[in-house]
């Protein structure tokens, strides 16, 4: 049974860097927040969203109308999310543990700019 922790949103989570258990990798930040209602109106948090869709909303004008734009035209459908059940512990990170893909974009990047690169690729890699 999974016991709840009263957080608030904006001090414990939000602009968080989000680090993996299994080998420490930083996954992203905390971007903007998934949030349900229970049966009394409460609100809980149900998953962490990040990448420009998510991000571009919070800042809002037309910074943020920018990024949403640009992301939605290189067929972003809607920001990566990771359910708070993957999510192990909060401290001055938040620890995530599970599999975790990578973001379509760091994806792109990678293979058509950093793998062609000579050397790019470690012998453990």
């Amino acid at each position: 049974m999974t016991t709840a922790r009263v957080l608030h949103a904006q001090l414990h989570l939000l602009d968080r860097q989000v680090v993996h258990d299994r080998d420490g990798r930083l996954v992203c930040k905390v971007d903007d927040l998934e949030l349900a209602f229970d049966e009394q109106g409460r609100p809980y948090v149900t998953a962490i969203l990040m990448g420009p869709l998510a991000l571009g909303p919070r800042i809002g004008g037309v910074l943020g109308r920018l990024m949403t734009g640009v992301a939605r035209l290189l067929g972003a459908q809607a920001p990566p999310r990771i359910p708070m059940e993957d999510v192990s512990r909060v401290a001055s990170a938040v620890h995530v543990g599970g599999d975790l893909a990578r973001p379509a974009l760091e994806r792109w990047v990678r293979t058509h700019l950093v793998e062609p690169i000579p050397g790019a690729w470690h012998e453990t890699e």
